[in-house]
């Protein structure tokens, strides 16, 4: 018997007593109106809720208030190490806990940029973001000081690691709440700063920062607070990275700005996050009421195969969980990747939750989203967000145009008859992102004269629906793999470094639990001998793992046309 399944007989007593149990948990799903508009980076918010609970990771509680003492502290460190100046980038790697917080706010109390790694990418590619950024420092925590003392020296980067008693001092409410809660710098400082950059592969080249400001963020906030009902009785269990939009903005920012309550975990762990979304985890009551989840497909994925592996042949404890997460959960969303309608059906089936499905990209944040009170359906991503304007275009010209001013969602077909018109999805609003970290032409090239953001997804409207779906991307080249934008022709160039390797060819292939898998046709140099196992191994130090194909084929050569080019879709279908 699970520790989960032992926990739940234990402490809810459900052989017998299932039904009484249904009464006695009925939850609260009172919600309260969200601002319309948000101005300052998130920390000037951080007064009105000083005593609530803002983090909760696996050593203690932190208060707003504590988070923001000790996020003032270190502010000032960053301030003396990077000589006093402003708008310096300061790249960090933490741990998804209050470290995180805390580095993240006292970046922008000194004023600075803040670009946030992740533990899964090898010692090469953070040099290289510490090369295209410029970086004038470097802060992590003690559990990759070893990873990040070999960037910084041959980055020449400084180095500042976190030791203990900050977060400690955090943890033991050692910040009187009752002091000024006020940065050296005003908060007009931030109108017209940029806050982060987040990198992103597209179809050629190596991954382009992102810059989003603090307007670019505050607008994706906002417009989320007010469409997803936002609330401070919000409880979010956050399990998602942090170097991505969806982790950042949505499940850690949205919560951060409207007062709410945010558990981190380390990382996904499907046993764990059951045991959260059950309430059955160590704690008080009120810690353990997740209200909100977020998750990309391939998460949900695994929750289904836990949840058949531990509780499904147990009608009572199906029973349960099934009604617990229907009433106690008001809110569930899957975004990052399609979400494949097998998996959508049976987590309704599980949970009683038809999953809100949204679209964004790490350039505009969310731009799509169904309505949180709508019917849903799989492969819908509803209706743009308030300030947003989407438009769908095909080499015709404009075929479909749709705005939301303050809720008021317009649909104007422009061109054509057709019932269900398709095209490329172009985007406007003030969430769209700054520009391209030193990329002046790659950032042109992503924009229309008119200013519409080209998004390379290939988007659908229903008419009869009203209503947007997205069908792919345009480009053959980017892959999406459990919530992450893959470049073929990025990892392919990384590939092609190993010295045994001719030729190869990266695709995407159909995968019902990762959306698509990374897969590989290698061709070995005469001579050389390359196995499946060998080239993985070697792979995994050059690339971030979610980027390592996980299917490879030792071919002798690679079909290409009489120019030399590549069909892509022909190799999917010939090989995988």
């Amino acid at each position: 018997m699970s520790l989960i399944t032992r926990s739940l007989r234990n402490s809810l007593k459900l052989r017998n007593n299932v039904q009484r149990r249904f009464q006695q948990t009925k939850p609260n799903l009172q919600v309260n109106p969200a601002p319309t508009a948000i101005s300052g980076p998130v920390f000037t918010n951080a007064g009105n809720y000083a005593e609530r609970i803002a983090i909760r990771d696996k050593i203690a509680s932190y208060t707003y208030a504590n988070i923001f003492f000790s996020a003032n502290e270190l502010s000032k460190e960053i301030t003396k190490l990077v000589n006093g100046k402003t708008n310096e980038r300061i790249m960090f790697l933490c741990p998804n806990d209050a470290n995180y917080v805390i580095t993240l706010w006292a970046i922008w109390m000194s004023g600075q940029i803040a670009v946030p790694l992740s533990p899964l990418h090898p010692k090469n590619i953070l040099l290289y973001y510490a090369s295209d950024t410029n970086s004038s420092l470097l802060i992590t925590t003690g559990e990759y000081a070893e990873l990040m003392q070999k960037v910084a020296r041959n980055s020449q980067t400084k180095l500042h690691v976190l030791d203990d008693k900050l977060r400690l001092n955090c943890a033991q409410n050692l910040a009187n709440s009752e002091s000024d809660m006020t940065t050296n710098l005003p908060s007009s400082f931030y109108d017209s700063r940029n806050a982060m950059i987040l990198y992103t592969s597209g179809t050629t080249g190596s991954p382009k920062g992102v810059v989003l400001s603090h307007k670019n963020l505050n607008f994706q906030v906002s417009t989320l607070l007010d469409a997803w009902k936002w609330s401070q009785n919000d409880v979010l269990l956050h399990t998602l990275p942090l170097h991505h939009v969806h982790g950042i903005v949505n499940a850690l920012l949205c919560p951060l700005y409207i007062g709410a309550k945010t558990l981190m975990l380390e990382r996904f762990n499907a046993n764990l996050v059951w045991s959260h979304l059950l309430g059955v985890t160590q704690g008080n009551k009120e810690e353990r009421r997740i209200s909100v989840y977020m998750a990309v497909p391939t998460i949900y994925s695994k929750l289904i195969d836990e949840y058949e592996r531990v509780f499904k042949k147990d009608n009572k404890m199906a029973e349960y969980i099934k009604h617990t997460l229907k009433n106690k959960i008001r809110l569930m969303v899957s975004g990052s990747a399609p979400l494949p309608a097998p998996v959508y059906q049976k987590w309704a089936e599980i949970s009683g939750h038809s999953l809100l499905e949204r679209y964004g990209m790490t350039e505009i944040g969310m731009c799509l989203s169904n309505l949180y009170d709508s019917d849903r359906e799989p492969g819908y991503v509803g209706v743009p967000l308030p300030g947003v304007s989407i438009k769908i275009a095909s080499d015709e010209g404009d075929l479909v145009e749709c705005t939301n001013n303050n809720g008021e969602v317009k649909v104007k077909k422009i061109k054509g008859t057709e019932e269900n018109p398709q095209g490329e999805l172009f985007v406007k609003s003030d969430g769209v992102f700054t520009e391209y970290f030193k990329r002046p032409d790659a950032t042109k090239a992503e924009f229309t004269q008119d200013g519409w953001f080209k998004t390379g997804d290939i988007c659908q409207y229903n008419s009869k629906k009203n209503k947007f779906k997205i069908l792919g991307r345009k480009s053959v080249d980017i892959i999406k793999s459990g919530g992450y934008k893959l470049s073929a022709l990025q990892i392919e160039t990384e590939l092609l470094t190993n010295p045994k390797v001719k030729d190869i060819a990266v695709v995407g292939i159909s995968d019902e639990t990762w959306g698509e898998r990374v897969a590989a046709l290698v061709v070995p140099r005469k001579g050389e001998e390359v196995t499946v196992e060998n080239f993985t191994e070697w792979a995994l130090n050059k690339l971030p793992k979610y980027s390592v194909p996980t299917v490879v084929k030792i071919v002798e050569e690679i079909p290409k046309n009489a120019m030399g080019k590549i069909n892509k879709k022909d190799l999917v279908k010939t090989f995988f």
